[in-house]
Formats: structure tokens, C-alpha cells, sequence
């Protein structure tokens, strides 16, 4: 359960309430208290994931089948490494991949490894809370990672995928604590909102401070020596690290503009580290932004790009916009399905591609195919993906004749942007259903529904666009070509 303690496990340093035979923890005194609660009680399975990663990365003698089996294991990582590893930021060559071995080999072990390690953080964090703190670091987190290793001057796969991660996880600390449902997260929030100086902020709330609580989780989790050298105390031991650190610095300074005394300063910093003027280190920084939201909209998170730099004008809470489509990659998908249609219609292979046109192309989070169940009364999910969507196939259910919570995302024609009203409804079982603008198509047999395509991004705060309606209906049209086809045997 979340946020419950294991009793036999021994959490140094905290006071514990018992409510409901539930013992969960009260208050976390000092830093190692932080370490050991998020290590061993939040997020074990993100520590050790982390560390076996780390350990093959290590390992000389570490096989592709390795580093392929640990990414197996996961369904939801291999999903998100597959569609990462065919984006341009990692994947140059435009050849597309299928398998994760495919992956390792045409991209490289370091790249697989970062791109694991990216999604990873991104799931396990964000499946547990979605709170504004959160989302900001984690903006800052990809952005920074993004910057380093685009400035990066050596151009070697290891060199660049180390700044990527050391960048990332710069500040695991502040992302692992605003992951976790505490009272001491609501309370320092609350003192935040007041604008009280960061740091006194967490000596009194947590009695610890964001950096020590990183360097803790650092050692407590073996992320390597290269990230220890990030987060230690006092000068950096090599020019990567420097980059690195001062990556993280201009992406936060970036959230305020990209001028200023402070960001002169670390421009100049981040000049002599990659051994270039300040001027152009200011308009590579900025092409890189652009970048950094399409990475974002890549691992899933596309209502990040709303706080990185160039999306916040005028506005402290501006109106997020829908991410910018893959026309290339939606037009090598339609391609590809009217290549299956041709030979021989196959409904799984159809509607899976259908998925991740609408995943990969049009940057849609969570995607649902929903089918008639046995009795031909509700609509169930037959097909899954996306972050969140875990609990839907125990639960999701759309009754056919519109009653229910969900009733008002059953389609009255074609596709349709739905729109959620004043009081709309919602299910126990997941925050954003109902709740949320989202893309609906309907699959029909004759004038009869039989199934529907639902596409939302969760907490992304935005309707989608006109031009992803229509993408949306290509993808969704080839579908329902293939149900055409079949009947017609």
C-alpha cells in the first residue's frame, strides 16, 4: 500500500500514527530519516530498478540480453523505450525499432540505459502524484538534461548519455519527496505558496534540505560516480560535471527569461565549459528548449512543456497548448496501415498501430480501445497504453446506453473532441476520466457501435487541437476500414 510501513522494517529518526491497523509514518526528523523512508518505503522498486540498471552499465562484460531482459520485465518500459527510441533526439537514422535488442544495438547500450532510466523516474513518480511542485521539477529535470547533452562538446555515446542522466537526476531528492503523499509535503507547499525562502522552508519542515536528501539517495540507490561528483559539495572534479551542474542552474534561471544578471553569469559559466562565447551559448540554449518539450511530449508528459521557457509569456499559470503533432511519423504510420489493409485485414495489428499513431504522432498520453463485452451492454477496454491506465481493464466500463458517470463519452456521430461540462462526472478508480478533455471515435458495425478509441493526457491541461481531431480521425478511419473489410469476407 502506498505510503504504508512495512512493520518489520525499522524507519530511523520518524514518529509514526496508527489509524485502521494502518501505521504510517508522522514526521521524518533528519535526512537519513528522508533516505531510508523513500528508499525502502516509497520507492523501492524505482531504487532497485535504478540500481540493477547502474550495475549493468558498470559491468563490462554486461550483455545487450541484459540490459533487453531488465527492460522486458516491465511492460510499460519497454512501451516508452520502443517510442523513444524512435524519435529524432535519439535516433538520427530514422530507421524504425521494433525490439529492445534492436534498440541497444542500432542506438547503443548508453542510450537504452538513459532512455530507461528517464522513463522509469517519469513513471514511478508521476503514477503516485501530479501535484504543481512535481510537475515543475520535472520540467526543470528534462530541460536541463536535454541542454547538457545537446552542449555537451564530445560527442561520444557514453559522455552524452552521462550528462543526460546527471542532469536528470541532479535534484532526484526534490523530485522523490513532492512524489509522496505527506503531511510535510502539504506543509512546506503551504509555506512555498508564501513565498518563504526555499531552503529555511525545508531545514524547518523536513529538517533536512533537498540537496542532502539527493546526495543521500544517490549513494543509498548506487547511481555511480559520475552523478556523486554532481551532487558532492565544492568545486567539480571534471568539465562534464561543471556542465552539468550549470545546466541544471540555466534551467531554472530560464523559467523566469532568458536574460538577467544571474542568467549572464552562468552563460559565461556554461561558455567555458563547452569552450564557446556566451552569446551563441545563449541561442543554443534557446533551439535546445524547443527540443527538451519535444523530449517531454516523447516520454509522455506533455503538460510539462507549459512550464519550460517560451511557454510561459505574460501569464504565471498561462494556458497550456497541445503539443506539436509528427507529421512525418503520422504519414510512416498511415502508410503502414494502408500496407496491412492491403494484403490481409488483421483487427489486432490494425488497431495496434492505430495506438500508437495516436500515442507517437499526435502526443496523446493514455489511449483506450474500448470493445461491446459478451452481453453487448458496455463497453470494455480490449487494448491499453499509456501511463495510469493500469486500473482501467478491472474497471472501465461505458454503458451502451449512455447512463453512468462515463455516458457522455459515448460518440453521437463521427470523432468528436469531448468536453468535459460544469459538473462532470468521475470514478473512484482514476482522477482525470470524465474529467478531462479528450478525443473519442467510434467504431460501428452497420448504425451499431461496437467499440470506441478514447485518447486523454491526464493531468495536461489543455483541449486537444483541431489538428489533432483531424489526425485523430485518419487513424481511427483505417480501423474501421478493417471491421469494413472483415464483414465483407
Amino acid at each position: 500500500m502506498k505510503g504504508a510501513l512495512n512493520p518489520n522494517h525499522h524507519c530511523p529518526e520518524t514518529s509514526t500514527v496508527t489509524t485502521d491497523n494502518k501505521t504510517t509514518p508522522a514526521r521524518m526528523t533528519s535526512t537519513q530519516a528522508w533516505v531510508t523512508y523513500l528508499s525502502k518505503v516509497e520507492l523501492p522498486v524505482l531504487a532497485n530498478t535504478l540500481r540493477r540498471i547502474n550495475e549493468l552499465a558498470d559491468n563490462r562484460n554486461s550483455t545487450v540480453n541484459e540490459l533487453a531482459s531488465v527492460i522486458l520485465n516491465d511492460a510499460q518500459l519497454t512501451s516508452q523505450v520502443l517510442r523513444l527510441s524512435n524519435t529524432v533526439f535519439y535516433n538520427q537514422t530514422r530507421i524504425q525499432v521494433s525490439t529492445v535488442s534492436r534498440a541497444i544495438t542500432l542506438i547503443g547500450f548508453d542510450a537504452v540505459k538513459s532512455m530507461a532510466i528517464s522513463s522509469l523516474i517519469v513513471d514511478a513518480l508521476l503514477q503516485r502524484n501530479d501535484r504543481p511542485h512535481l510537475l515543475s521539477c520535472l520540467a526543470r529535470a528534462i530541460h536541463a538534461a536535454v541542454q547538457a547533452r545537446c552542449l555537451m562538446p564530445k560527442r561520444n555515446e557514453t559522455a552524452l548519455e552521462e550528462v543526460f542522466i546527471g542532469a536528470l537526476l541532479m535534484n532526484i531528492g526534490e523530485l522523490a519527496f513532492w512524489s509522496c503523499e505527506t503531511d510535510q509535503a502539504n506543509e512546506l507547499e503551504q509555506r512555498l505558496r508564501l513565498e518563504e525562502a526555499p531552503v529555511p522552508a525545508q531545514k524547518a519542515v523536513l529538517h533536512a534540505t533537498f540537496t542532502e536528501i539527493t546526495r543521500g539517495l544517490v549513494e543509498a540507490w548506487s547511481l555511480g560516480p559520475f552523478i556523486r561528483d554532481v551532487v558532492s559539495p565544492g568545486p567539480a572534479n571534471s568539465p562534464a560535471a561543471s556542465l552539468v551542474r550549470h545546466s541544471v542552474e540555466m534551467a531554472r534561471l530560464s523559467e523566469q527569461g532568458w536574460s538577467g544578471a544571474e542568467m549572464d553569469k552562468v552563460l559565461e559559466q556554461l561558455g567555458k565549459d563547452i569552450d564557446e562565447n556566451p552569446a551563441t551559448v545563449r541561442d543554443r540554449i534557446k533551439v535546445n528548449a524547443s527540443e527538451a518539450a519535444r523530449v517531454a511530449v516523447s516520454l509522455g508528459i506533455p503538460q510539462v512543456t507549459a512550464l519550460m521557457p517560451g511557454n510561459r509569456k505574460g501569464d504565471d499559470h498561462p494556458k497550456a497548448q497541445a503539443p506539436e503533432m509528427d507529421p512525418e511519423l503520422q504519414l510512416q504510420i498511415l502508410r503502414d496501415l494502408t500496407h496491412s489493409l492491403a494484403e490481409q485485414p488483421n483487427i489486432n495489428e490494425v488497431c495496434e498501430l492505430v495506438i500508437e499513431g495516436i500515442h507517437r504522432a499526435i502526443g496523446m498520453q493514455r489511449v483506450a480501445l474500448l470493445m461491446a463485452d459478451r452481453d453487448g451492454q458496455a463497453l470494455v477496454p480490449r487494448k491499453l497504453s499509456g501511463r495510469g491506465t493500469e486500473g482501467w481493464r478491472d474497471h472501465l466500463t461505458i454503458a451502451r446506453n449512455g447512463s453512468g458517470m462515463l455516458g457522455g463519452l459515448l460518440p453521437e456521430n463521427g470523432c468528436f473532441i469531448y468536453r468535459p461540462g460544469t459538473a462532470p462526472g468521475s470514478v473512484s478508480y482514476d482522477r482525470w476520466l470524465g474529467r478531462v478533455p479528450a478525443l473519442i471515435g467510434p467504431l460501428r458495425a452497420g448504425n451499431r457501435l461496437v467499440g470506441l478509441f478514447y485518447a486523454d493526457n491526464a493531468a495536461g491541461d489543455y483541449t486537444p487541437s483541431g489538428q489533432q481531431l483531424t489526425a485523430f480521425g485518419h487513424f481511427i478511419q483505417n480501423a474501421q476500414l478493417c471491421l469494413t473489410l472483415m464483414a465483407a469476407r
